[in-house]
């Protein structure tokens, strides 16, 4: 039913249908996991309907809206108003659930069961919706009701204690990686759960947590520690095995330089220094490893010398992995982030012109679908409770307010 009625709504500026269209997706996210996820069925062709509480008159909370975070955050779906706590409000939003494909929320367990939106109550009116949660600590065990937040789960699933230099004490990453994480990784649960739909035709409940999220991306740091006993340390700018492999001066910036390998070191001797290829004590990988402060002390009173450009260019011709540190607003600059156009402009009826940042999802034949910015709270209220079929007696009752 949905397929055929909204699939219309949203389609690529050349007339063919995103991917995603059809699926109807109810949004009931907080912050940022929970709208990292929602945003790549948003960006990809779902009707994604927020819903939203009544406004509470907070001052912060409404001017926040107009914001770039929760523009870039909250594009592209259409927002309706309801109290859940309401039993009129309840019971639209049950209409909403039977008709839904998809229904992602981030609330603490006690929350969900308080409103009677939880999993289990859900998927007695409707067995083929694909339910997704993501929390701090996990939907079950002696965390469950705590409040999660990124830097918690950063600091608790052990990535602080290896971001940053060395003795510099525990170091939060630059962007909130534990709630980007989660949010990308239930995506993935909630297509993997719409795939097996499909031969099965029930839903199921899937869940991620911003610790679990953060732990899964360890990754060789976690697999060495398991395996050999290792526990993994800051390094810095650093690669942990791989030298030389990290950041150094340029006359005019910062570069950094990966060449790991036997063949990279060889060529970049040759550009930089050819006698280090006789130096006994840097012949081989671990000699490299174990004497890394020297060699890589080495590299950066050679690469002050010239420019980012040169070197960049120098050690590319010769299959060296090499790149300029940049500045935000140098990356929106460079050449290549201009062609992937990832900073798709749109027009927003407040705000006006604005750029937001765009998918990282390519899909050939289909242009990416971000046509318009997050709404004001409740704009499509009246819209949506009439497609479940509620007459302005209903509507009213609903929302307080009687349609015009």
């Amino acid at each position: 039913m949905i397929a055929k009625e909204t699939a219309s709504r949203r389609e690529s500026p050349g007339n063919a249908a995103l991917p995603l269209a059809g699926l109807l997706v109810l949004d009931l996210t907080l912050a940022r996991a929970g709208p990292t996820c929602v945003r790549h069925f948003a960006d990809w062709g779902a009707d994604v309907i927020r819903v939203q509480p009544p406004d509470t008159g907070d001052e912060e909370v409404i001017g926040r809206r107009d914001g770039s975070d929760y523009q870039n955050m909250h594009r592209g779906k259409r927002v309706v108003t309801l109290d859940l706590k309401t039993a009129a409000g309840h019971a639209a939003f049950m209409e909403l659930v039977k008709r839904a494909d998809v229904l992602v929320e981030n609330m603490r367990a006690p929350v969900k069961h308080r409103l009677g939106i939880e999993w289990e109550a859900l998927r007695e009116v409707n067995p083929r919706l694909v339910y997704g949660s993501i929390s701090g600590f996990g939907q079950t065990g002696p965390y469950t009701h705590r409040a999660g937040v990124d830097q918690i789960a950063q600091g608790m699933s052990g990535l602080m204690s290896i971001t940053g230099a060395p003795g510099g004490g525990p170091m939060r990453v630059g962007i909130a990686v534990a709630d980007l994480t989660s949010g990308n990784l239930l995506a993935l649960a909630i297509m993997m759960a719409l795939y097996e739909r499909d031969r099965t035709g029930r839903g199921r409940w899937v869940h991620t947590s911003l610790l679990e999220s953060q732990i899964f991306m360890l990754d060789f740091q976690a697999a060495r520690y398991l395996q050999s006993g290792v526990v993994p340390v800051q390094v810095g700018n650093d690669h942990p095995t791989a030298v030389p492999t990290g950041v150094f001066p340029a006359s005019d910036g910062w570069i950094n330089i990966g060449a790991s390998s036997s063949k990279q070191w060889a060529n970049l001797c040759r550009i930089v220094e050819p006698a280090w290829l006789d130096r006994p004590d840097w012949q081989s990988q671990a000699d490299r490893s174990r004497n890394r402060a020297a060699v890589h002390a080495a590299i950066a009173s050679k690469t002050a010398e010239r420019t980012t450009g040169y070197w960049v260019g120098a050690f590319e011709e010769a299959g060296i992995p090499c790149g300029p540190i940049y500045a935000i607003d140098e990356v929106f600059d460079d050449p290549q982030v201009r062609h992937l156009d990832m900073t798709p402009e749109i027009e927003h009826e407040r705000v006006g012109r604005m750029k937001l940042v765009g998918s990282p999802l390519n899909f050939e034949g289909s242009a990416r679908g971000i046509t318009e910015g997050a709404k004001t709270t409740g704009v499509d209220t009246v819209e949506v409770l009439r497609w479940i079929g509620y007459d302005n007696e209903q509507i009213e009752v609903v929302t307080g307010v009687a349609p015009a």
